[in-house]
């Protein structure tokens, strides 16, 4: 099979590599789509290795596909269904092996190749903001990078929840398309960040919120404390803008009884994948099949034109997902 490949000197190349084998709970899948993440452009560049027990040098984790053959365990899927899901990596190749318990079901009539850039985003906004934040409906949720893939799929799901929302964004494009998407306040963050700043003119348009999706990390932790209201729940989920903080508020953490949680999803174990996989086609799967959201799509790429794709998507102009198609 072909394979996209990370050489020793960060380049992306296609390789010819065995096709794998199912394992006893595996189902092996033919991919047809294949999202591009922020994860994929650290591995590239050699930030972020894989966790054991998947390619080392086959970045992707999330795809969409038929399943070609299973596992003799195997009981949730069967050849000839169209699923998608998250994986460790390896999911920009030709075929790809994925646990039977990381497969959902692709909604009937969805777009195969576009489904490959919907697990990654929504399975992780719903896991942040209702398994671990516990949003409720009126609760109002701030979004930093809401133009990126999951900034856009929070902003979406909230929506449906019944959430105000608060979205940040660089560009003054990405908040005017956030709105489109139906965000109720665009908040422009300054390219050289001041985060007292940033926080106050979050709380003059919207007021003080109940949840955070950081998405940016960095200074903007402080930001999320400064604007967040009494017992709010923050959750970190991207470093884009750096793993440390100059200083950190720990009083304020303290006076507003804050929770502050850091999240991925790329090294979990098999079980709590699957429950994330669970809660996933339980609740939004659904909302996929009813159109009520859907991945906001960037661009679309062929393997052998990976390079652009990358190099798109680190230029930090995308709205929404980039998906590879082998």
């Amino acid at each position: 099979m072909d394979a996209l490949v990370i050489t020793e000197d960060h380049a992306l190349v296609i390789d010819e590599r065995p096709t794998p084998r199912p394992g006893p709970r595996d189902a092996l899948v033919r991919v047809a789509g294949a999202g591009l993440n922020r994860a994929d452009l650290l591995q590239r560049n050699g930030f972020y290795p894989a966790p054991p027990g998947v390619p080392a040098d086959v970045p992707g984790m999330e795809f969409s596909g038929v399943v070609t053959s299973i596992g003799d365990a195997v009981t949730r899927v069967a050849p000839g269904d169209e699923v998608f899901g998250i994986v460790g990596g390896g999911a920009q190749a030709e075929y790809l092996v994925v646990h039977e318990l990381h497969c959902a079901p692709v909604p009937t009539g969805f777009d195969l190749v576009t489904a490959g850039g919907v697990p990654e985003i929504f399975i992780t906004a719903h896991d942040a903001m209702r398994t671990i934040a516990a949003v409720q409906p009126g609760e109002r949720v701030l979004i930093h990078a809401v133009g990126s893939g999951v900034g856009t799929a929070a902003l979406q799901l909230a929506r449906v929840w019944g959430c105000p929302t608060v979205g940040t964004a660089r560009t003054p494009d990405k908040l005017e398309r956030a709105l489109g998407l139906g965000l109720d306040h665009a908040v422009l963050a300054a390219r050289e960040l001041d985060p007292d700043a940033l926080a106050q003119r979050i709380l003059d348009e919207a007021g003080p919120c109940d949840v955070v999706v950081d998405l940016v990390g960095g200074e903007y932790v402080r930001a999320d404390v400064a604007a967040a209201a009494p017992r709010g729940r923050i959750v970190l989920i991207g470093l884009v803008a750096g793993s440390r903080t100059s200083s950190f508020p720990v009083g304020a953490v303290l006076g507003k009884r804050l929770t502050l949680v850091g999240t991925t999803l790329r090294g979990r174990s098999v079980e709590e994948k699957a429950a994330a996989t669970a809660a996933f086609t339980r609740d939004v799967v659904p909302l996929l099949a009813a159109g009520t959201v859907g991945p906001v799509m960037e661009a679309t790429f062929p393997f052998d034109r990976a390079e652009e794709a990358y190099s798109l998507l680190a230029s930090d102009t995308t709205f929404g997902k980039v998906v590879l198609t082998p």
